[in-house]
C-alpha cells in the first residue's frame, strides 16, 4: 500500500515502470513464500515483464527524445521503504520444507472443479483482451509509429 503511494513521487513513465516492476517482484516473492511454491509467482512475474516490454516499446515510440533524470536520493528512499516494509511483514523464523505435500494438495484444489471458475474467467478475460487489442491497433491507425517510411 505504501509502495503504491510512492507512484505520486514519480513523474516519468520509465520511473513508474520501474516502480511497477519492483511491486511485481515483491508481490511474486510474497506469493511464492506464502504458497511455498514459486512456479505461480514465476509465471506472474514473466507475464508482467512481457507487459512491461510492450509498455517500454510504446514509450520509446511516443517519447523518444524526452530525457530521463534519475535521482539517486529518491532511489535510496524507495529502497529504504521497501526494506523496512519487508522487515516488518516477513516472519523471522523461516522454515523451508521442500517435501511438504499439503501445500501441493491445496494448490491442486484451487484448480479442481468447484474452484476452477475463476481460472476459466481469467482465461476468457485474457482472450477477449487479446482480441480487443488486435482490433484496436489497426496497422494504419495504430498507436505506434511505423518505421521505415
Amino acid at each position: 500500500m505504501i509502495i503504491m503511494l510512492l507512484t505520486f513521487i514519480m513523474n516519468h513513465p520509465m520511473s513508474m515502470g520501474m516502480m511497477l516492476m519492483m511491486m511485481t517482484f515483491i508481490i511474486a516473492l510474497k506469493l511464492g513464500l506464502l504458497l511455498n511454491q514459486f512456479w505461480f509467482a514465476y509465471i506472474l512475474f514473466l507475464i508482467m515483464i512481457g507487459g512491461m516490454l510492450i509498455l517500454f516499446m510504446y514509450m520509446t515510440s511516443i517519447a523518444s527524445n524526452e530525457k530521463f533524470k534519475f535521482k539517486i536520493m529518491n532511489m535510496f528512499f524507495f529502497i529504504f521503504i521497501i526494506i523496512s516494509i519487508l522487515m516488518i511483514k516477513m516472519p523471522m523464523n523461516f522454515t523451508f520444507d521442500f517435501f511438504n505435500y499439503e501445500n501441493l494438495v491445496n494448490l491442486n484444489k484451487f484448480m479442481n472443479i468447484p474452484n476452477n471458475k475463476i481460472l476459466i474467467f481469467i482465461m476468457i478475460y485474457l482472450f477477449i483482451t487479446l482480441i480487443a487489442t488486435v482490433k484496436i491497433s489497426n496497422i494504419k491507425k495504430g498507436p505506434l509509429r511505423q518505421l521505415n517510411q
